[in-house]
């Protein structure tokens, strides 16, 4: 049976202490990110390796020839896999998805494949016979929290490194075949990616909830009881923001928001949890920090990529094999 992860009553007394005082335990800011490191494998495309601080989450990108749904032929097929196991962490079981992976399942889907990432009729070979079919398999190795949104940057800077093989068609009408030339041969295709969306996940806590338990727990009887006027006199609101929560801040807030961004300043999905109702002026502050926030990953997976690029086009005679001139 798995192991539910929940905190001390002295956990959960210290951390919301320290957020009405606007305090997170690891020095951040409210609204700043963990560290972020991306890393792509040196003999594959299309596999990236995030470390969102101390959640890591694995991503492959695999594309195989397979026929396209009779309803869709000029459209090629894109499929999204998630994995938790109990490596992860102990609150996953091995062969059963809990509620927690369904909603993260769902997120990643509506904010990368729903969302048009990835230009499926690119995708088709032949009409209503043959097309591409591109796998993303999301694996989480360690759970510190913010797992949507190191599986979301695993996803999209997956697709953009990934590149397939190149094919050639010859024949004509029903005795055409396709013919896949390996990277040795010919320069792989990189993927028609039309935009990067990045996910990012916002906490909320209810400062006058949190003021009220930590003053009536037992033994705090000569602490002062937190109104609503002293709770608005030290926070600008009665709630707090909460960018890239850890773990222990997951298991304590009483409500969450995901919201996934490009850096054409679209929104390309809102998750609402929790029972915790959000105000109109909290919804677009957190919109805009999205927006902010994939404009500056977006950067930070562009330079991955040109120094990946950098490494292995050192020595490839392949990379030159190009008809047109330098102007």
């Amino acid at each position: 049976m798995p192991r539910d992860l929940t905190p001390s009553t002295i956990e959960n007394t210290f951390v919301l202490k320290a957020l009405t005082e606007r305090i997170r335990l690891d020095s951040r800011s409210f609204n700043q990110l963990r560290d972020l490191d991306i890393s792509f494998s040196s003999t594959d495309y299309g596999v990236v390796d995030v470390k969102l601080g101390r959640t890591r989450v694995i991503a492959r990108i695999s594309a195989e020839i397979t026929q396209p749904y009779a309803d869709r032929p000029y459209d090629g097929l894109f499929i999204i896999s998630t994995e938790i196991s109990p490596m992860a962490a102990p609150t996953f079981e091995a062969g059963r998805k809990s509620e927690d992976e369904l909603v993260i399942s769902r997120i990643i889907e509506k904010s990368i494949r729903r969302s048009g990432a990835l230009d499926t009729e690119a995708l088709c070979i032949i009409s209503g016979e043959k097309c591409w079919a591109v796998r993303a398999d999301v694996h989480f190795l360690d759970h510190d929290g913010g797992l949507m949104d190191a599986a979301c940057i695993a996803v999209s800077a997956g697709l953009l490194h990934f590149r397939r093989p190149d094919i050639t068609i010859v024949g004509v009408g029903s005795r055409r075949e396709v013919i896949v030339h390996p990277i040795t041969e010919r320069v792989p295709v990189p993927l028609a990616v039309l935009h990067v969306p990045i996910c990012v996940t916002f906490s909320f806590f209810d400062v006058r909830k949190a003021s009220a338990a930590i003053a009536g727990l037992p033994g705090k009887d000569n602490m002062k009881e937190a109104d609503d006027d002293d709770v608005e006199e030290e926070n600008d609101s009665s709630t707090a923001v909460l960018v890239d929560a850890t773990l222990q801040e997951e298991l304590l807030r009483h409500g969450f928001m995901s919201v996934t961004a490009n850096t054409n300043r679209e929104i390309c999905q809102i998750q609402k949890g929790g029972d915790m109702p959000v105000e109109v002026g909290k919804l677009l502050s957190c919109s805009e920090a999205a927006i902010m926030v994939a404009e500056k990953v977006t950067k930070l997976i562009k330079k991955r990529l040109k120094e990946d690029e950098a490494r292995r086009n050192v020595g490839n005679l392949l990379v030159e094999a190009r008809a047109e001139n330098d102007r």
